[in-house]
């Protein structure tokens, strides 16, 4: 049986995605950092799941207490299943070393990048900007029967 641990209780509204100096200068590196937090965050609002796999107490047990059972191949396994960060690396120290190190903010800017020349917006479906276009007209109607 799983089980859910409810975090964040409460917590609905996230803001200032992308945002430095208190608002007053916008980042895109800072947007993407941020995008992995919010997801993290979502990931943790929607509940832990907690049952005999996400535990891991055998591997706990097999390895031994006070013993590196983050290496474990069964966290590794499962160290993403409640959240999957695109730009922070959960490698372990030497793994991201001999990967080329590459800093936080290199892996933000690269993402920008690929973003700015190849992400492709889709296109809002026609009759959802039918239903649009109809409440834009009623407010611009209520607007000019207001003056």
């Amino acid at each position: 049986m799983t089980t859910l641990l409810p975090a964040l209780s409460g917590c609905n509204t996230l803001y200032g995605a992308g945002m430095l100096e208190l608002g007053m200068t916008f980042s895109l590196e800072q947007l993407v950092f941020d995008n992995d937090i919010i997801e993290m965050t979502k990931s943790a609002m929607r509940g832990i799941p907690v049952d005999e796999l996400t535990l891991g107490v055998e591997s706990i047990q097999k390895v031994g207490v006070g013993k590196n059972f983050l290496a474990h191949k069964q966290t590794r396994n499962y160290i993403d299943r409640v959240s999957d960060p695109k730009v922070i690396n959960r490698d372990m120290f030497g793994d991201w070393e001999a990967a080329g190190s590459k800093e936080i903010a290199t892996v933000a800017h690269e993402k920008v990048v690929d973003v700015m020349k190849n992400h492709e917006v889709k296109p809002i479906d026609a009759d959802i900007m039918k239903d649009m276009k109809a409440v834009m007209d009623r407010a611009d109607e209520d607007v000019r029967n207001a003056m």
